[in-house]
């Protein structure tokens, strides 16, 4: 359930970094308030988050006479990697077996902020496993396990300073889920704010505690993926990066986040500066992005080959209707249309529609109608900030080049989509509004898009009540692609807007 709702990148990127961000390390002050790993698990620590698996599963099988409470949180951190990761579902029974025991034994062991602490940092560790297997119900009942052992924790040991970060992500991730699905989390006992999770995350991330690195790292994931400032959160990625500039997980991040963000020309400079860094996991989800970008840039051969390599190599199901999908559009965008209906009809026959991507893969794929070549370039020029070419290309279309309605309204949200990048607002708020009028009531994704940004430009304007109308009207849209994704930001920007009315 939680798993529907999230957007696509979230669940590879959001939960990714959730998982990893989980922990305390070493500081200066009361072991009472702030873990503190010895040296010999710090380096696994560092192995773990530079993604050096096979090498951490070698340290950690070495070390002796430590505490106890951080080496089993180290271990299920490493097996946990290996799974978001890989998404290997042959490991999954053995490694979930592993940490419903370790969980088991630490809620068999006498209450302290630590214990507390590390079965909430477990049960959530399970439940973004359970979510990355899509298990969605038995995801919610783990997160549910890791919430009241938060608040808990919280209640009792308010200056236990750790737990600012579990709180602050549990209540981000409750507060987004959509409205549809709010009486279940009530029912569970469960409320979530956005705006009070990154507000724990934001005082953790400028105190001079030894999480403040790890917490700024969630909160500009959280300040992308939910609030939608893609500028914002890739710059500040880039400034991490100025710091650790090798960092695996750092790079990762900041590759999503700067594709998020039009930014696909310098996606592909960091997936370089990863290509350099070959040993440990393979994150064959970068070639995924790699592919991603060569599309937008207009490279598609290129393309092509990395959305192969993707394909051999990852085990999940995910995203891979959706490469198959994107390999035919690189055909068709050749002239090749006799490859591009063969790869079309393996897409149709592949993976499952549950990310974001591969749902609106397989509704295109039961549409009839032929992808409108020159409107796909405009779209992906506008994703990747090749914004020339997106101008020269809508400059080429002519009215007998759209040749349905839906093509019609396609064109002028795509004509919205690049004068709002290029920040030309009074000509983006024309032609999302056209877009509005001429979408109706057809289930595609432009109408309820074009109120979003609508929302976000009114916002920007200062303008609240007619943001707010915006965003309510994003949400009253039924059926489409991405309307999980669409509707978690909406919810998110009125929670907002609502918070600040009430200062």
């Amino acid at each position: 359930m939680l798993n529907n709702h999230l957007p696509s990148l979230i669940k590879k990127a959001v939960v990714f970094a959730c998982f990893f961000l989980f922990i305390s390390w070493s500081s200066q002050g009361s072991t009472d308030n702030v873990w503190q790993f010895e040296p010999t698990l710090d380096r696994v620590y560092k192995l773990i988050l530079d993604l050096q698996t096979d090498q951490a599963y070698a340290d950690l099988a070495q070390v002796k006479n430590v505490n106890e409470l951080h080496k089993i949180y180290l271990q299920s951190l490493l097996e946990t990697a290996d799974m978001l990761i890989t998404e290997d579902e042959k490991r999954w029974d053995k490694i979930n077996e592993g940490l419903k025991a370790r969980i088991d034994k630490v809620a068999a062991m006498p209450p302290s902020a630590e214990t507390l602490f590390l079965k909430a940092e477990l049960s959530l560790q399970r439940g973004f496993n359970l979510l990355n297997m899509s298990q969605e119900v038995n995801a919610v009942f783990a997160i549910r396990q890791a919430y009241q052992a938060t608040q808990e924790c919280f209640k009792k040991y308010p200056n236990f300073i750790p737990i600012k970060k579990t709180y602050g992500v549990i209540q981000v991730m409750v507060g987004s889920v959509p409205d549809k699905y709010q009486w279940f989390m009530n029912f569970l006992g469960m409320k979530g704010s956005v705006i009070v999770g990154q507000r724990q995350l934001d005082e953790l991330r400028l105190s001079k505690s030894s999480l403040s690195a790890e917490a700024t790292i969630l909160f500009f994931t959280i300040k992308g993926f939910i609030n939608q400032q893609f500028g914002e959160a890739a710059k500040g990625f880039q400034d991490c990066l100025t710091r650790d500039p090798e960092n695996r997980l750092l790079l990762f991040l900041g590759i999503n986040m700067l594709m998020k963000d039009s930014q696909s020309e310098e996606a592909l400079r960091l997936i370089q500066t990863l290509d350099k860094k070959p040993n440990g996991l393979k994150m064959l989800y970068v070639e995924y992005l790699r592919a991603e970008a060569l599309l937008h840039k207009g490279e598609y051969t290129a393309a092509i080959q990395s959305y192969l390599r993707f394909l051999k190599g990852y085990n999940s199901q995910s995203f891979r209707k959706d490469a198959y999908y994107k390999i035919g559009l690189c055909q068709l965008l050749m002239g090749d249309k006799e490859s591009m209906l063969k790869s079309f009809d393996i897409a149709r026959k592949t993976g499952k529609s549950v990310s974001d991507p591969d749902k609106y893969a397989a509704a295109m794929l039961e549409d009839s109608a032929m992808p409108n070549v020159k409107i796909l370039k405009v779209r992906f020029y506008t994703d990747g900030g090749y914004y020339k070419e997106a101008k020269d290309m809508l400059k080429s279309i002519s009215p007998t080049d759209l040749t349905g309605k839906k093509d019609l309204t396609e064109f002028y949200y795509r004509k919205g989509r690049l004068a709002h990048k290029t920040q030309d607002l009074a000509s983006a708020k024309l032609f999302y509004q056209q877009t509005i009028d001429m979408t109706g009531q057809n289930p595609w994704y432009f109408a309820p898009n074009a109120a979003l940004q609508l929302g976000y430009i009114s916002q920007s304007q200062g303008n609240n009540a007619e943001a707010k109308k915006y965003f309510e009207k994003a949400l009253s849209y039924k059926k489409y692609e991405y309307k999980n994704g669409i509707d978690t930001k909406a919810k998110s920007a009125l929670e907002n807007l609502n918070k600040k009315s009430t200062l």
